[in-house]
């Protein structure tokens, strides 16, 4: 792509989960000439190829939400394409425990906040839960979800790259990176000019950045936030049957580490929700770049300004240490000894976006139209899950088809 690509209709920047759906879902409404550039040299190198492959069945969200309209629809119609696809997926279901008996008030508002959503749930007792999860503790009560359902995420991601290059009206451009605004039908990337019609920032963990470029999402930033992930010795993975998850604090948008057994068998303990310094800082350094700075900026100012974002910047940093994580893990179970738990690589950035003006972390998904560009600027959890219905709701509320 040396010179100007006069003839796509559709530009989608970001191949995540989010970016393919979007596609799929413009080949459904009769569009073709659709290009998508990934700036990696594969997917699912970020969000989508790292989450903890669960299915969420919407049992957290207000039910005026985006998150609550579309998250259980979502997983319905993921669920619907592993089985047309013969993908792998598990029924595994998941509850959700009381730690304490001051949590009990808080499983009965997520049942109801469920029922409202459309999720089947049931309000069980420690008898019933003994039965589900035997493993598993709480406090008189629990929550039992039916439909949170695990899958192989990087196997979807592939089979929906499958469908779109078979399609004949889709290319995926790897290695291939947003750069800058030319004008307002042309973009800059590292391997040169595109012109377009209609362009979507599905950027992920950028989407900020490219959104500004087009005078879009001025009143948002993007911070990131790493999870990361340990694992129960393969002697003990036995003692998780699906997942196990404590009561979330419903002020913030992070759930809590939890247990997640997946389709092979492990069962993963995480994700923290640590304040990072760079939107790809998997590692200790890696990922930290020119930018740490403003990030810590934004965080001090955001710690200084939001007593939410304040208690996790002071709990989560304590899960790096082996002693604070075991004990975080141990309160959602029976018995859990130190030695059970082992490191993993398994390591994600959650890019939670912030409202600058409000200094909140934002709890929905949000959507910002600019002329003929659309940018998804929060596609956070559930984005995977809800992702095939959030890209009907898009293309048929933004893009007028």
């Amino acid at each position: 792509m040396n010179s100007p690509v006069a003839s796509i209709d559709s530009l989608i920047i970001g191949g995540g989960i989010v970016g393919l759906t979007l596609a799929r879902e413009l080949i459904q409404q009769g569009r073709d000439r659709i290009l998508i550039i990934e700036k990696e040299s594969q997917l699912g190198m970020h969000a989508s190829g790292r989450n903890s492959g669960v299915l969420h069945a919407g049992i957290y969200y207000p039910p005026e939400t985006l998150k609550a309209q579309l998250c259980l629809k979502g997983n319905l119609m993921l669920q619907d394409y592993c089985r047309e696809k013969n993908l792998p997926m598990a029924h595994v279901g998941k509850v959700i425990v009381a730690r304490t008996d001051n949590e009990i008030p808080m499983v009965e508002t997520l049942y109801h906040r469920a029922l409202q959503n459309g999720a089947k749930v049931d309000l069980i007792d420690e008898t019933q839960l003994a039965t589900i999860e035997p493993h598993a503790r709480t406090c008189q009560k629990a929550l039992y979800s039916h439909y949170t359902t695990i899958v192989d995420n990087k196997a979807i991601l592939a089979s929906l790259q499958d469908d779109l290059q078979k399609s004949g009206k889709v290319k995926i451009e790897f290695e291939t990176a947003f750069i800058k605004t030319i004008n307002a039908n042309t973009i800059e990337t590292t391997k040169g000019l595109i012109q377009f019609n209609t362009l979507i920032n599905a950027a992920g963990a950028f989407a900020d950045k490219v959104a500004h470029a087009f005078d879009a999402g001025k009143s948002y930033y993007l911070i990131p936030f790493k999870g990361i992930y340990k694992k129960l010795i393969k002697e003990k993975s036995h003692l998780v049957n699906g997942n196990i998850y404590p009561v979330p604090d419903l002020r913030n948008p992070f759930l809590g580490v939890h247990f997640t057994r997946n389709l092979q068998g492990d069962v993963y303990i995480g994700p923290t929700a640590i304040p990072a310094l760079g939107r790809e800082n998997y590692g200790i350094l890696q990922g930290i770049d020119s930018e740490a700075c403003k990030i810590l900026l934004n965080q001090a100012i955001l710690f200084c300004t939001n007593s939410k974002f304040r208690s996790v910047a002071l709990q989560e940093p304590k899960k790096y240490f082996s002693s604070y994580f075991y004990q975080d893990a141990k309160k959602l179970v029976k018995e859990l000894q130190p030695d059970w738990i082992i490191p993993t690589q398994k390591v994600g950035i959650r890019p939670q976006l912030i409202d600058i003006h409000k200094k909140e972390l934002m709890m929905d998904f949000l959507i910002e139209k600019k002329d003929n560009t659309l940018h998804i600027l929060n596609a956070i959890s559930p984005a995977f899950t809800s992702s095939m219905a959030f890209a009907h709701y898009v293309v048929n509320q933004y893009l007028n088809i």
